[in-house]
């Protein structure tokens, strides 16, 4: 889009600033940014780079899972501004009891069409680690459909916005920028 895209804003935070606000506020105890250092979130932030930079999201999320420590890891793009941390939780609870190992390797939000979204999802780290390990190709479908994550459908509010909303094209920014418009208390 001509910008830094994660650097937008949309209802008055940057679009990194939302998700990773919807992490925090979903008990995330550690939050990692794989990409060039930018604003975007107040807070003790790892921040990593794929190697080579902006090498697609494969490298990004190996380089990022490397830091990773915990047992469970949200793994998300950083341009959804309507995602909270209800989605979050919603996926991590499909994981299974959080007291024990999760039930299943994942759990990925499926749009309103039933398309897995796989830049929000949520995933057991050590089998995420060996897909990632075994791993050749270069798409995230390839990698982690074949772990046949749970699919998440989400019941929400009519006129919402989809959480699974990112801004790709002006178009798509546009779109979210009316949509708080439209929210806000006048």
């Amino acid at each position: 889009m001509g910008a830094d895209k994660p650097a937008l804003v949309v209802g008055g935070v940057t679009l990194l600033g939302s998700v990773i606000a919807a992490a925090r506020g979903a008990g995330a105890a550690q939050v990692i940014v794989v990409g060039p250092d930018r604003a975007g979130g107040d807070g003790p932030l790892r921040r990593v780079q794929e190697d080579p930079p902006a090498a697609g999201p494969v490298p990004a999320l190996r380089r990022g899972l490397a830091e990773v420590t915990a047992p469970v890891v949200a793994l998300l793009a950083a341009d959804l501004p309507f995602l909270q941390a209800g989605h979050l939780q919603a996926l991590r609870g499909a994981l299974g009891d959080s007291a024990g190992p999760p039930a299943v390797p994942g759990a990925v939000l499926l749009d309103d069409a039933g398309r897995p979204q796989w830049l929000a999802s949520c995933w057991d780290t050590a089998a995420l680690r060996r897909m990632a390990g075994r791993y050749l190709g270069s798409s995230l479908r390839g990698m982690l459909g074949p772990a046949r994550p749970a699919g998440v459908r989400l019941d929400l509010a009519a006129g919402a916005p989809p959480p699974w909303l990112d801004c790709d094209t002006p178009d798509e920014l546009s779109r979210a920028r009316a949509w708080t418009q439209r929210e806000a208390p006048r």
